[in-house]
C-alpha cells in the first residue's frame, strides 16, 4: 500500500478552513502490521477514512496492490472502535454482511465465514445475537466481519479503545493470531504508545493538525509475542523513543 502526498482541508460552518494533512507519504508492505499514533485531533482517523474510500476530496495519491484507490473497495476491510454489528442479525449473519453487499458466491463465502468465526473464537456462538455476546466477542466478530471478503487491507481505527484494561489485553494477543492466521496487511489507529509497540512491526509518529509524519520505527522485536515482552528492557526503550517523539512533534 502506497500513501503519497496526501493532503487533505476541510472547510468550517463559519468558513474558515482547516488543513486536516499535510503530504503525508507511507509505503505499507503487504502482510506488515503497521499503528499509527498521535494527539487528538491531527488526523490519524481523516487518514484511514481516506484510505478506507470514505473521503474523496483531498490531494495526492493511495495506491493498493498496483493500482489507484478512490471510493469504497473489496481490497479494504475496515474495524471501528465499536463493533456496531447489526443487532436483529446473528453473529453468523452480520459476518456474512459484506458478502451479501459484494454479491459473492454464497457458499464459498459462508464457508470462510464459519472458518473466520472459528479463527477469532466464537465457533458455538454463530447463531448467538449481538447482545447475547461480551464486548470482546463482538469486537471478534467485527474482525471477522472485515475480512470475510478476503480484503488487502485491514483498517483499524483504535478497534480495542472501549474495552477493558484486561479484555484489550486478550484481544491484542487475538489479532495477532488472527494477523499470523490471515496474512493481511493492517493499518492500525491507537492513542496506547504500548499497544502501538506490542503489536507493529512499524510506528508511525504524527505530529498534530496539520498531521504529517515526523518519524517512522521499526519495531524489532521476536515473534510470536506475549505479555511478558511488556516487562522486557527493549520493549520500554521503544514506548520511551516513541513518547518523547510525541512530545517534540
Amino acid at each position: 500500500m502506497l500513501i503519497e502526498g496526501i493532503t487533505k482541508t476541510f472547510e468550517t460552518a463559519s468558513g474558515d478552513t482547516v488543513q486536516a494533512l499535510r503530504r503525508v507519504d507511507l509505503a505499507i508492505a503487504d502482510g506488515q502490521f503497521a499503528s499509527v499514533i498521535g494527539s487528538s485531533g491531527c488526523g490519524k482517523t481523516t487518514l484511514m477514512r481516506i484510505i478506507a474510500g470514505l473521503e474523496l476530496d483531498y490531494g495526492g495519491r493511495v495506491t493498493i496492490g498496483g493500482r489507484a484507490h478512490s471510493g469504497p473497495s473489496r481490497d479494504i476491510g475496515i474495524v471501528f472502535q465499536e463493533a456496531n454489528l447489526l443487532p436483529w442479525r446473528t453473529i453468523l449473519d452480520n459476518v456474512m454482511l459484506p458478502a451479501e453487499v459484494l454479491k459473492l458466491e454464497r457458499k464459498a463465502a459462508l464457508e470462510r465465514a464459519r472458518w473466520l468465526i472459528s479463527l477469532v473464537g466464537l465457533s458455538g456462538f454463530e447463531g448467538r445475537y449481538p447482545s447475547e455476546l461480551s464486548g470482546g466477542m463482538r469486537q471478534r466478530a467485527a474482525i471477522a466481519r472485515a475480512l470475510v471478503h478476503d480484503p488487502a487491507v485491514l483498517l483499524m481505527d483504535e478497534p480495542f479503545g472501549a474495552l477493558d484494561a484486561l479484555t484489550r489485553e486478550t484481544m491484542n494477543l487475538e489479532l495477532l493470531k488472527i494477523w499470523a492466521a490471515a496474512k493481511k496487511t493492517v493499518f492500525m489507529i491507537t492513542h496506547s504508545i504500548s499497544e502501538a509497540v506490542f503489536m507493529s512491526d512499524r510506528v508511525i509518529v504524527m505530529t498534530p493538525r496539520p498531521g504529517r509524519v515526523v518519524d517512522d520505527v521499526t519495531i524489532d522485536l521476536p515473534r510470536p509475542r506475549t505479555l511478558d515482552l511488556m516487562s522486557e528492557r527493549q520493549f520500554g526503550e521503544y514506548t520511551r523513543k516513541l513518547r518523547r517523539r510525541l512530545n517534540e512533534a
